[in-house]
């Protein structure tokens, strides 16, 4: 996040040329000068290369670098300052240089060294709210989720009852992996208004409308003990985030994710590397297109609603089955799907909801045209199911879909959301690691 609250770019690293003219290119070439200049030429290309560290340490965390020579061309710069680089981003803790020979090296010569996020650096606390309870994790660089803690709990209309729960869930997790940690993020199932926070309307928490999640999550961490920011942000919104930058969503340039989770459908859009959230956050709310008009009555107040029309208890409903208190309403879906597909029932409630949903984004694609659109939750299971039948219902209504297509593609990401909340508290690492973390000793 940017000081005004603005979403965090995603996947677009800005070139940065720190090299001159006559300064060594090649890794390893014998100088001339003695051991005082040679030392002074390393301080210089490496306070040349230090405006390069957050392009470069993004470029590894996405997997785009994953040798020294792809970060020397990626960044514009000579292989000594990405070496000087690479071995600063080392020293802090952040990246592994390894020596062994990489398979992607773009240059003749010498094999280049491989790049990798250090498995065991600093983790941020990534946590998740929805209806049928919380999650929290620990997130290295690169999206790993290093540990997670699951936990079924009513969630009362106390948000910070929730908080305060999901925090320690977070801080018993980083006692144990004995981590640093950067900052935490939190995921909601709700447009977050900004710049102040709150959780327009949390319908399926039965939190209040205008709910300060920010402000509390952001207490609930510093009482912790926890150190670093605390942000929070929409779930599919961070959904999309993550699947942009580690999962299926990668190089789309006008990226469309639509997904049900627990209960409800959300939406994101990445235009051209950055989040689209409207002028105050609440971009994207296609949970609440019409799809059906003589449907069921949404929580907005209007009927046949997406949100109500392609959400988990809408295909247990349609398939007639009761959902029951054991399992989270998404899992009950998912396994319904998975184990009885064959059933005729089951395949109704499949094909009705497809076609639901096919109707909702072939009128996204008529108004955004996105060269990629990525399913989650629910969703995902479902073009899994049948995905020529959804393909067909776009590509029939929508002008774009027919003109060539729209590639329709599942997430990737199991924790999508929990990884995007990590994203959001990585951000100002990635934007600036020396001054984030500190000079390495």
């Amino acid at each position: 996040m940017n000081g005004n609250g603005a979403p965090p770019r995603v996947g677009d690293v800005t070139t940065v040329s720190t090299g001159t003219a006559g300064t060594a290119d090649s890794e390893g070439s014998a100088g001339t000068a003695g051991p005082t200049a040679s030392a002074a030429s390393a301080r210089t290309k490496l306070e040349r290369g230090r405006g390069a560290l957050g392009p470069a340490l993004e470029l590894v965390h996405t997997g785009r670098a994953p040798t020294r020579a792809v970060l020397t061309a990626e960044l514009g710069v000579t292989r000594a300052t990405a070496g000087a680089v690479a071995a600063e981003l080392e020293a802090l803790g952040l990246i592994r240089v390894d020596s062994r020979p990489g398979g992607a090296g773009g240059a003749q010569g010498r094999p280049s060294h491989r790049l990798a996020v250090e498995e065991n650096g600093p983790v941020a606390l990534a946590a998740q709210v929805h209806p049928d309870g919380f999650r929290a994790a620990l997130v290295g660089l690169g999206g790993r989720i290093v540990a997670t803690a699951p936990g079924k709990v009513t969630v009362s209309a106390d948000p910070a009852q929730v908080l305060g729960a999901v925090v320690e869930a977070g801080a018993a997790l980083l006692a144990e992996s004995g981590r640093r940690c950067i900052g935490a993020g939190l995921a909601v199932p709700s447009a977050v208004a900004e710049p102040d926070g709150t959780a327009l309307n949390p319908l399926h928490l039965a939190w209040p409308a205008g709910s300060p999640v920010r402000a509390i999550f952001a207490e609930c961490v510093k009482a912790a003990g926890i150190d670093g920011p605390a942000l929070t942000g929409n779930d599919v919104n961070l959904a999309a985030l993550a699947e942009h930058r580690h999962g299926a969503g990668r190089s789309a340039q006008h990226l469309l994710c639509v997904a049900t989770g627990h209960r409800g459908v959300g939406g994101a859009l990445v235009l051209d590397g950055r989040l689209h959230s409207g002028s105050a956050g609440l971009a994207l709310e296609v949970g609440h297109l019409t799809v059906n008009p003589e449907g069921r009555a949404c929580h907005c107040g209007s009927r046949g609603c997406l949100d109500v029309e392609a959400d988990p208890l809408a295909f247990l409903t349609a398939a007639g089955r009761t959902p029951g208190p054991e399992v989270s309403l998404l899992q009950q879906a998912r396994d319904l799907l998975r184990a009885e597909y064959a059933d005729t029932g089951v395949r109704a409630a499949s094909e009705e909801l497809i076609d639901r949903l096919g109707l909702g984004l072939a009128g996204l694609v008529n108004i955004l045209n996105p060269d990629r659109i990525i399913l989650g939750g629910l969703h995902r299971e479902l073009l899994y199911a049948d995905p020529e039948r959804l393909r067909a219902v776009v590509a029939d209504r929508s002008l774009w879909g027919r003109s060539g297509g729209v590639p329709i593609l599942p997430c990737t990401l199991d924790h999508n959301s929990l990884v995007g909340a990590a994203e959001l508290a990585w951000q100002p690492v990635l934007d600036d690691p020396l001054g984030t973390l500190g000079t390495p000793a």
